[in-house]
């Protein structure tokens, strides 16, 4: 589906994607680890089109995507999630979701004077929807909640409710786990497996924790100074000698357990 073709993203003098290039298999959840400062979210973020790559290619289902701007590639079912989940805290878990399709007939003046049976009719199916995707990510009772007041975990369950809001083809999640307990963790692996299987979501996660990594993803591709150092399965990964070389001073088991 994704296949990133000696991708480059200097920063001044700082090279922190250094001719990477690798492949994301449809339907697959595959693993994006590696030390802190190995590239990992610069390279989402160049995927994503947050950022414009120095050099390098970005081809999706065989069309060059590369530098194409974060709503272009939405409207292309490439979706992005971030470390930090960003909610609009004052709108409520069900309004959060319902207002992520674009091209909403409320959007335009003409159809607010004119097309008022058309947006509720709209807005009504929306909030079918929303309230659909609520149930299946299980946080149900948290539809009329102000999203800001909803826990970490919570809100990264919410990020994985937006992309539902528009099927998306494949979604890049960053560090779904951070600053999420055990119990919450263990529910958002569980939906990523879930869209996966049920709704052939095709998944890319970065995460430190590896058996979150080992429990939801197949392929595994790491990470180093800009470069990827290896790719399989992640008891392949765990042997190679590249890649504990790279975690030495962190410490590859630490990172198992982190």
């Amino acid at each position: 589906m994704i296949t990133v073709e000696a991708l480059h993203k200097h920063f001044g003098g700082f090279h922190a994607v250094d001719g990477a290039s690798l492949t994301i298999n449809q339907g697959e959840i595959t693993g994006l680890i590696g030390p802190n400062g190995a590239g990992k979210t610069t390279l989402f973020n160049v995927i994503a089109g947050v950022l414009q790559p120095t050099s390098g290619r970005v081809i999706m289902d065989g069309e060059d995507i590369t530098g194409l701007a974060p709503h272009t590639l939405f409207g292309k079912g490439l979706l992005r999630t971030f470390q930090i989940a960003h909610e609009f805290h004052s709108m409520t878990c069900r309004e959060n979701l319902m207002m992520v399709p674009d091209a909403q007939s409320g959007e335009t003046l003409w159809n607010t004077w004119f097309g008022r049976k058309r947006i509720a009719d709209e807005e009504r199916a929306l909030r079918a929807k929303a309230d659909e995707v609520l149930e299946f990510l299980t946080i149900e009772h948290l539809a009329d909640h102000k999203a800001g007041q909803v826990s970490g975990g919570q809100k990264k369950l919410l990020e994985l409710g937006r992309t539902m809001m528009v099927d998306a083809k494949i979604v890049f999640l960053d560090e779904v786990g951070a600053g999420v307990n055990r119990t919450l963790l263990n529910t958002i692996g569980d939906t990523i497996m879930r869209l996966n299987k049920e709704r052939d979501y095709t998944f890319v996660v970065i995460e430190h924790d590896m058996d979150f990594i080992g429990k939801i993803c197949g392929p595994v591709i790491c990470m180093a100074e800009g470069k990827v150092l290896a790719e399989g399965s992640l008891a392949e990964i765990k042997a190679n000698e590249q890649v504990i070389e790279a975690y030495l001073g962190t410490g590859l088991k630490n990172k198992e357990t982190a």
